[in-house]
């Protein structure tokens, strides 16, 4: 069994393999209702997806909506499912939660300060989130060290030491072009917005195009500095020295 204390061994086992060779790996080591993957329905989810129900058929998907996201979202979660013949677990904000936030703060509290920011994420993402992780042994992300300076450490398998869980990381060391030549290649389903210079697409407020040589998530929260551009969700728990 996978845990904190031998984690380094697995990363090295991981390190060389391939995204769909990892997934098999970790469809190997945990059972179906101990493992989920998480899609966030990028790009990068999209091409998990189509990876996961090839390779597991009954594999555990969930996704969470925040109550603020895009048509072109919603959209995309139909025709994954469509395509792929499964269903989404969806999973949503406590609305007494949201409501008394909202009551409090206002409905665009997250353009005021980084603090209400990170609240707003922490009702609608965070907190759904962590009650699914309670129940699972490990979870799947697409995140990539390419996307961001907050991610540029990933590893291909980790100890998510803040939710004490075995976080997998597939595509670790994809380029965007990898993913988009899968996509293409493959016939993915991907959300529109990506096609009006969407590169990272989250809840709509907090979300607008990219120009031309910007980072890959300079559209998300695009008044706070790069190094602050995490929602919660992939935040790693720092120890204190």
């Amino acid at each position: 069994m996978i845990h904190s204390q031998n984690i380094e061994e697995f990363q090295k086992k991981f390190d060389g393999l391939d995204a769909e060779t990892i997934l098999h790996e970790a469809f190997k080591l945990f059972e179906n209702d101990q493992i989920a993957f998480a899609s966030s329905l990028a790009a990068e989810d999209q091409v998990l997806t189509a990876m996961v129900v090839r390779l597991n058929p009954k594999a555990h998907i969930f996704t969470i909506d925040t109550g603020r996201l895009p048509q072109e979202t919603y959209d995309v979660i139909q025709s994954t499912m469509s395509k792929y013949g499964f269903q989404y677990e969806v999973l949503f904000p406590d609305y007494k939660d949201v409501e008394e936030m909202v009551s409090i703060h206002g409905p665009n509290l997250f353009y005021e300060n980084r603090d209400k920011r990170t609240l707003c994420c922490h009702e609608r993402k965070v907190k759904p989130l962590k009650r699914k992780l309670a129940t699972l042994k490990a979870w799947i992300c697409g995140l990539r060290r390419e996307q961001a300076v907050t991610r540029s450490e990933i590893q291909k398998i980790e100890w998510d030491e803040g939710n004490g869980l075995v976080k997998i990381n597939p595509l670790a060391d994809w380029k965007s072009d990898d993913v988009w030549n899968y996509i293409r290649k493959n016939g993915v389903p991907y959300n529109k917005l990506h096609d009006k210079g969407y590169s990272s697409i989250g809840c709509s407020p907090c979300t607008r195009p990219i120009q031309l040589g910007e980072d890959v998530r300079a559209g998300r929260w695009w008044w706070e500095d790069p190094e602050h551009k995490e929602c919660g969700l992939h935040v790693k728990k720092t120890k204190k020295s």
